[in-house]
């Protein structure tokens, strides 16, 4: 059992989120935080939720909220996570946890401190295309891993431009909102931290005092090397990921989604096959996954280190980009 507050009334938690809380038995959502009441009553009204506030301290202060799950803008999920730590809640943040490597791991060690439950969203590695990509790496079928080539480039929905492509105060541009998820999914398939990175960025049509591609090159400590590239610009590029060893190769399309789509194909020496995979819902199986460590079974898909890690990738490619230096990339200690 456990009660939830949106904090943040945005279309990934109406679009997703909502759902998903709703999908585990005994967790409902009792209140929603928005920065704008009128908009937050609407939210509540047209979601079924029984309060709305623009209050956080209304949210955290009420000792039936159990658990907050942070989905505003990138520049407020620091302040917003830590109140609630404070506060005794657990938190699910959305990527990046915070604009900076010390506040997030700021955040980790209050969260052990307090003893409640970080978790950061990292969809992706919920979804049953990695669970099946992860799987085959892990029992060697493509036997030493040699490189990896992930691609994310994509066009940003009007919809969700806004802050995204015009606002570096908010935590836009292309390498805090993409660079992160394949830094997780990444270090998800491959159980290893990116150890330096080369990285050039771009503003090609879509950003405004913000970079709206990036290609970047990442070293890892088993030798292996990374091809990144992510943008808001690209209409028609579809999304992947390939992972290449001494034994064959993976080679995934159109699975860096939020929906259970793709293909995965093996190729070795006995040929090229489709792998099947699950087709369930990412969200749900993440805010799952959340809802057994909260009662002390398990672990989150995706831990706040995690977060503290892909967020020390996407900050070291974007140094690399704005420096044109190969930047070692460091990890907080953790």
């Amino acid at each position: 059992m456990a009660n939830w507050a949106l904090i943040g009334a945005s279309r990934i938690a109406e679009g997703h989120m909502i759902k998903a809380i709703r999908s585990v038995p005994g967790h409902e959502i009792v209140s929603v935080l928005s920065a704008h009441q009128a908009r937050g009553r609407e939210f509540a009204a047209r979601n079924g939720i029984a309060h709305s506030t623009t209050d956080l301290d209304t949210v955290l202060s009420d000792s039936d909220i159990d658990v907050v799950y942070v989905s505003t803008t990138n520049d407020l999920h620091f302040s917003q996570a830590m109140a609630a730590i404070e506060a005794g809640k657990h938190v699910l943040c959305e990527k990046p946890l915070a604009m900076t490597l010390d506040d997030a791991v700021q955040m980790v060690r209050a969260a052990e401190a307090r003893g409640v439950v970080l978790a950061t969203n990292h969809h992706l590695r919920n979804a049953g295309s990695h669970l099946a990509i992860r799987d085959l790496v892990a029992r060697g079928r493509i036997g030493r891993v040699l490189s990896a080539r992930v691609f994310h480039a994509v066009h940003l929905p009007e919809a969700l431009q806004g802050w995204r492509i015009d606002n570096p105060a908010a935590g836009g541009g292309a390498i805090l909102d993409i660079t992160v998820h394949d830094a997780d999914t990444i270090r998800f398939h491959l159980g290893e931290d990116p150890a330096e990175a080369v990285a050039i960025s771009a503003s090609s049509g879509m950003g405004q005092g913000v970079e709206d591609s990036v290609m970047s090159v990442w070293s890892m400590p088993s030798g292996a090397t990374v091809f990144a590239h992510e943008s808001f610009t690209h209409r028609f590029a579809g999304t992947g990921i390939e992972l290449h060893g001494t034994e064959g190769s993976i080679v995934a399309r159109n699975v860096m989604t939020q929906r259970p789509v793709g293909e995965v194909r093996l190729q070795d020496p006995e040929g090229r096959r489709v792998v099947p995979f699950s087709d369930h819902n990412l969200y749900v199986r993440g805010v799952s996954a959340f809802a057994e460590a909260l009662n002390g079974q398990g672990a989150p898909a995706a831990s706040g280190v995690d977060g503290v890690k892909s967020l020390a990738v996407a900050l070291a490619v974007r140094e690399a980009a704005q420096s044109g230096r190969r930047i070692a990339i460091g990890y907080g200690g953790l």
